[in-house]
């Protein structure tokens, strides 16, 4: 575990570091907060039906998807990791003294929580004070705000055992670029970040409801806007440490195979 912490410590703090590159995806992503809540905004007006969520817990959900954007992104990748593969380097990280699955989770974590620590923060500062059209909500209480910060970094962890899936398949394809595409799209659209599941017609959301993505963040984020009670809230953790193991477990299984068959090529 050491080997693991130190890695972890080590890529946390040169993540730090990329702050001209934060301060750019803040402007980008409260561009899209505020055209995204426009579009609610509007389609809101019209309503002929009572929507399943309010809109202002709609808002709250997309300034959390904004700000936590490093955390729920599937397509948020690690480009080294994916060299070590295609270009034969992989034969460095299998002398380590040290599991590869691990390894490269640890770093994985570092990188997202190190981009989000860059950008949530000013994103939640701003987004509290805006006019009450586009204001983020606080959480009812203190209760709803720790289920919140134990449901989202459940859902970071989720879903960096999801995103090794897309490292492990690239040892097939020897190309990123098909695995990142299948499952930033598919998983994007699953988790709720094109349209918030309530929003969607009930088919759709029983299919969504036993599958892990949705568990990364729109549970988290509905949580915080008090979508989902408390109590449905710890009824539902045990469900994200299950997928958590499972997908682990997965994980490791599928790189101890790909790595039995590993062809070292490249320059």
């Amino acid at each position: 575990m050491k080997a693991y912490v130190s890695v972890f410590r080590l890529r946390l703090a040169n993540g730090m570091q990329y702050r001209s590159a934060a301060l750019a995806g803040i402007a980008t992503q409260f561009f899209w907060g505020f055209i995204i809540i426009m579009v609610f905004q509007a389609f809101y007006s019209q309503a002929l039906v009572h929507p399943p969520i309010s809109l202002p817990q709609l808002i709250t959900y997309v300034w959390l998807q904004q700000s936590f954007l490093s955390f729920i992104m599937l397509w948020f990748r690690d480009n080294e990791l994916f060299q070590l593969i295609t270009n034969g380097n992989i034969a460095y990280e299998l002398c380590r003294p040290s599991g590869i699955y691990g390894f490269w989770y640890a770093k994985l974590l570092a990188q997202r929580l190190a981009s989000a620590m860059l950008r949530c923060f000013p994103i939640l500062l701003v987004a509290v004070f805006l006019p009450e059209a586009y204001r983020l909500s606080m959480p009812v209480d203190l209760t709803t705000a720790a289920l919140f910060a134990v449901t989202l970094f459940l859902g970071l962890f989720i879903l960096v055992a999801i995103s090794m899936l897309i490292y492990i398949s690239t040892f097939v394809t020897m190309s990123a670029a098909g695995s990142l595409l299948m499952f930033g799209v598919i998983g994007e659209f699953l988790a709720g970040m094109v349209i918030p599941i309530p929003l969607m017609p009930s088919w759709l959301q029983s299919i969504v409801n036993v599958l892990p993505f949705r568990l990364t963040a729109d549970f988290p984020f509905r949580v915080y806007s008090g979508h989902i009670s408390k109590w449905e809230a710890l009824e539902l953790i045990p469900l994200q440490l299950v997928w958590l193991a499972a997908l682990i477990g997965i994980g490791k299984y599928a790189m101890g195979k790909a790595l039995r068959r590993v062809v070292v090529q490249g320059g």
